[in-house]
């Protein structure tokens, strides 16, 4: 059984059909539901389309392989992929809980025997005669029983919004990205950009072109060029092996799949978001937004740190994309680059009063989190992550994709889904056979 029908859990039904293993993939909306769904009008993919692939040779064929497909593209590319691999997918169909179950005692239906008999055409009525069965999945539509469960949700189900916004006062607007469609929609008057990751940079400067006043709270972020050397950042990062580190190769797994997205955006002119960019736009930058005292709210005093910060380890990481290049890298004829540093404000404001109208909207860029709420499997920790290792999670026969740095750190990109989906299902396979 896989859940969801993104490109992550295409790529383990490819696998999983390319071993002969039954199986079904069940979305509770359309193939590629977030993309479709859950994306504001404007946004694009950050990797260039030549870098779009999904396994069995499935990859962006378009005119344009240095540009960036829009979200619509993404979904269709997804579609496209789903029906070339022809994947046992079955659409509208909400998973309510996913439980342990040991030998079954129903009759019911059976997924994911590892017989290596089945067609891959889905699933397939069972007595539960004593049969081992791993996991109940209950959903809209009825309970199926399943040896093994690949879970492949998303890590962005959920945004994460701290908990004083409550506080924000009822005349303030509150959006998420989720909410969020485009500048139209938002009232007249200032906007509040909370995070100065990929999404919240897109917006503020998508809204500060709009006309509206912008304010940015940034905290950590991961400071990035679009191009580096005549060519797109990420052709470095793909070509000098950056993405291909594994997860057991890192010195701190768990702060490496923390880190926030980096300020780039897919845009077709391959223009900059960093800060120095916004704040020649109009946008105006903030610490961190600690706490709301008295309907003020409060900022921390620590953003040219954090900017240093962020400047020095992009510097250190082009650095490094410098020494790779003079290594023997042929056609690279454009030397060595040095950005200039962030141009912090000398006295950048610590408070800002939601009562006085300069405020009308308060965008929350502040991430997002999996919804696991029908994972009743104790696996889950008290932050909400998923126990696993490499996406084998900590229950026999469950497993994990499409989460931070699971295999590799390119493991949440759609070019990244395939390694780790066939590592993943391998593993699988051997625990139907009895190998694991």
């Amino acid at each position: 059984m896989v859940v969801g029908a993104g490109h992550a859990g295409l790529a383990a039904s490819h696998f999983l059909s390319a071993r002969g293993i039954d199986h079904l993939v069940l979305e509770r909306g359309e193939v590629a539901n977030s993309w479709r769904r859950e994306r504001w009008d404007s946004l694009r993919l950050l990797t260039p389309n030549w870098l779009t692939r999904l396994p069995g040779g499935h990859r962006y064929q378009g005119p344009d392989p240095d540009g960036y497909l829009t979200a619509g593209e993404v979904a269709d590319f997804i579609d496209g992929f789903a029906k070339a691999s022809q994947a046992p997918v079955r659409t509208g169909v909400e998973v309510l809980a996913v439980r342990p179950a040991g030998a079954g005692t129903g009759a019911g239906t059976e997924t994911g025997t590892g017989t290596g008999t089945g067609t891959g055409s889905g699933a397939r009525t069972g007595t539960g005669s004593g049969t081992r069965i791993g996991y109940r999945v209950q959903t809209d539509q009825g309970e199926i029983h399943t040896r093994t469960v690949v879970i492949a949700s998303g890590a962005c189900n959920l945004p994460s919004v701290p908990g004083f916004a409550s506080a924000v006062p009822e005349s303030i607007s509150q959006l998420t990205p989720f909410d969020y469609a485009g500048p139209d929609a938002l009232p007249d008057g200032g906007v509040l950009v909370v995070g100065a990751s990929a999404t919240g940079v897109q917006l503020a400067a998508e809204i500060a072109r709009s006309g509206r006043p912008v304010t940015l709270s940034v905290g950590e972020h991961v400071r990035l060029p679009r191009t580096y050397r005549g060519r797109d950042v990420l052709w470095w990062m793909h070509a000098a092996g950056v993405w291909d580190q594994r997860h057991d190769q890192l010195d701190d797994l768990e702060r490496a799949r923390g880190l926030p997205s980096p300020q780039l955006a897919g845009t077709p002119g391959r223009s900059a978001v960093d800060l120095n960019a916004l704040m020649a736009s109009g946008v105006e930058p903030v610490g961190r937004w600690a706490a709301i005292r008295d309907g003020r709210a409060l900022f921390s005093g620590g953003l040219r740190n954090v900017c240093s910060l962020a400047d020095l380890k992009m510097a250190r990481l082009l650095s490094g994309f410098d020494e790779w290049a003079t290594a023997g890298l042929p056609g690279l004829d454009q030397p060595a680059e040095a950005l200039e540093p962030t141009r912090v404000p000398a006295s950048p404001r610590l408070q800002l009063d939601l009562r006085g109208g300069e405020i009308r909207t308060v965008l929350w860029a502040t991430g997002f989190r999996p919804d696991y709420r029908w994972l009743d499997v104790p696996v889950v920790d008290a932050k909400g992550r998923l126990r696993h290792v490499g996406g084998v999670v900590d229950s026999p026969g469950l497993y994990a994709l499409g989460l931070p740095v699971l295999r590799r750190r390119k493991s949440t990109f759609i070019h990244g889904a395939e390694d780790d989906a066939r590592e993943v299902v391998d593993h699988l396979a051997d625990y139907l056979a009895g190998r694991h």
